[in-house]
């Protein structure tokens, strides 16, 4: 507003003046219950927006989890009832049980030990977690983890099942001593513990703490020790050592020369033919394999030695050897063989006395040369094998000779003269041919017909023909109509039609000794 100017006065005199104080213009001021209005509609509107605030989180707390709800390491807050439901089960397929085997850990599926969890309870019990306040104050700060232990239930049976075929992984036999044998000597190898999974105590040791095992506590796996049957073989070891100590004596033995072939493995290839093992019941004993591979090549190694004319069946051979060391024999003998052979016929020469020059009865040689009459020299004719009048097993410890010059026979045992009889042989006209023959069969009183004679005592040794059916062998005093004997007084001169005739006595006393097998040998 624009100053006003004082009034000047008259006169000469200084005049004093005063000034007015200024005022603002006026105005118009509230009543004071428009104020209470104001304030009361602020407070409603922060109340309104409260209520809704605290109604949007108690519907989300009544349908979602409460942040920060963990199980098993899955976080279930702020998931629905369903979600929760369907990230358990998902995770509940790769949930593992962790077993040990010592230090050694074993994961397997919680499934397959028959553990299952009930995903809807757990979430029931996930879902009673807070209030509505509580998820307010989660959601607006860090929250704090609530770790909840899932409802899990156990399938017995199955956990029993799934140990027992772990039980089978698992098996450890026991290893029980055994006995090798080194650079020639036996050493007794120890034995060592197995062990067996308990099967029942570990299944109890899982259902009893089922709530750390599905949190991931480890399970110690419970063993049983399988003791070895056979723990220690050190006296065993000596008795083998004793074994190879004394290597097999063999004799392979030509029954047609009467030559014997003595034969000793060394210490080292005798250490190895043997396979040592031990058998169990019903105590521990050592019983003898052999490497039949190993006395198969050193038989034939043998056997080179006899070629050209000799062999040796190496099958049968290589079995015996094998054999007499796995019933522990000190020593073996097993059959030389001859191969046929062929002759030159020389000037003057007869199939009658190349027959006996060979050892054979002239019809083996006629049979074995078909359509061969008249010889001329130079000729080849076949010599059969001598062993085909040798056809059973030979026995090796006897041995019966007969000299035709002499009239004599002697019979050994083990090397040993045990009787020297005066026989007969047979007459001009039918011979007793000269060879190595073998006793075939026994007949306590044989007939013949061809000459009505009976036989006491009859050994038969050889056919004179091939394909006949009777034999020449040994005998007694004859007979005819059971009364008369004949020959009595002709012992020492040939009578006979080519059997070996002895007194009755003798007879019956070679009937009982010579078993089937002994060599006859028939010289000129």
């Amino acid at each position: 507003m624009p100053s006003q100017a004082a009034p000047r006065t008259s006169g000469g005199g200084q005049g004093h003046h005063m000034l007015a104080p200024m005022r603002p213009p006026s105005r118009a001021r509230s009543p004071l219950w428009a104020d209470a209005v104001a304030v009361a509609l602020g407070l409603l509107l922060v109340a309104l927006l409260s209520a809704l605030v605290f109604a949007s989180f108690w519907l989300y707390s009544s349908t979602r989890i409460q942040p920060g709800v963990e199980v098993l390491g899955v976080e279930l807050g702020g998931l629905t009832r369903q979600g929760a439901v369907s990230a358990l089960e998902a995770a509940w397929q790769e949930r593992e049980v962790i077993l040990l085997d010592g230090e050694r850990p074993l994961p397997i599926a919680a499934s397959e030990l028959g553990l299952a969890i009930d995903a809807e309870r757990t979430v029931d019990a996930a879902m009673e977690i807070g209030d509505p306040w509580s998820h307010l104050k989660a959601a607006l700060s860090d929250p704090k983890p609530v770790r909840l232990a899932p409802v899990v239930g156990l399938d017995d049976l199955r956990l029993r099942q799934s140990l027992e075929r772990l039980a089978t992984e698992l098996f450890l036999p026991a290893i029980d001593a055994t006995i090798e044998i080194a650079d020639g000597r036996a050493v007794a190898m120890p034995s060592a513990t197995g062990r067996a999974l308990d099967v029942p105590v570990t299944a109890d040791r899982i259902a009893s703490n089922l709530a750390p095992v599905v949190g991931g506590a480890a399970v110690p796996l419970v063993f049983l020790e399988v003791p070895p049957t056979v723990p220690d073989l050190g006296g065993l070891a000596e008795e083998a050592n004793a074994r190879l100590a004394s290597p097999l004596a063999i004799r392979a033995y030509d029954p047609i020369r009467d030559e014997s072939l003595s034969w000793t493995p060394s210490t080292e290839a005798w250490a190895e033919w043997l396979l040592v093992r031990v058998e169990e019941a019903p105590s521990p004993r050592l019983a003898w394999g052999v490497n039949e591979g190993l006395v198969q090549s050193y038989v034939q190694a043998r056997a080179e030695e006899l070629a050209p004319e000799r062999y040796i069946d190496l099958d049968a051979a290589s079995e015996t050897v094998a054999e007499a060391m796995r019933s522990r024999q000190a020593g073996v003998a097993f059959r030389v063989y001859h191969y046929p052979s062929q002759h030159v016929v020389q000037s003057g020469e007869t199939l009658v006395s190349i027959a006996g020059d060979h050892g054979f009865p002239y019809p083996w040689l006629q049979q074995a040369n078909p359509g061969v009459d008249a010889l001329q020299p130079g000729q080849v004719i076949q010599i059969p094998s001598p062993d085909v009048l040798l056809p059973l097993p030979v026995v090796m410890h006897k041995r019966i000779v007969i000299n035709i010059a002499q009239q004599q026979m002697w019979a050994y045992e083990g090397g040993e003269l045990i009787w020297g009889w005066t026989v007969s042989t047979g007459i001009a006209s039918s011979p007793t041919a000269a060879g190595v023959y073998q006793v075939q069969y026994h007949e306590l009183n044989a007939y013949a017909s061809s000459w009505d004679l009976w036989m006491p005592h009859f050994i038969g040794i050889y056919r004179p023909v091939p394909s006949s059916s009777f034999m020449n062998g040994f005998h007694g005093f004859p007979t005819r109509d059971g009364v008369n004997l004949l020959w009595t007084s002709s012992l020492g001169h040939p009578v006979t039609y080519g059997c070996v005739l002895l007194s009755n006595e003798n007879a019956a006393a070679l009937y009982e000794w010579a078993e089937p097998g002994v060599v006859v040998e028939i010289r000129k």
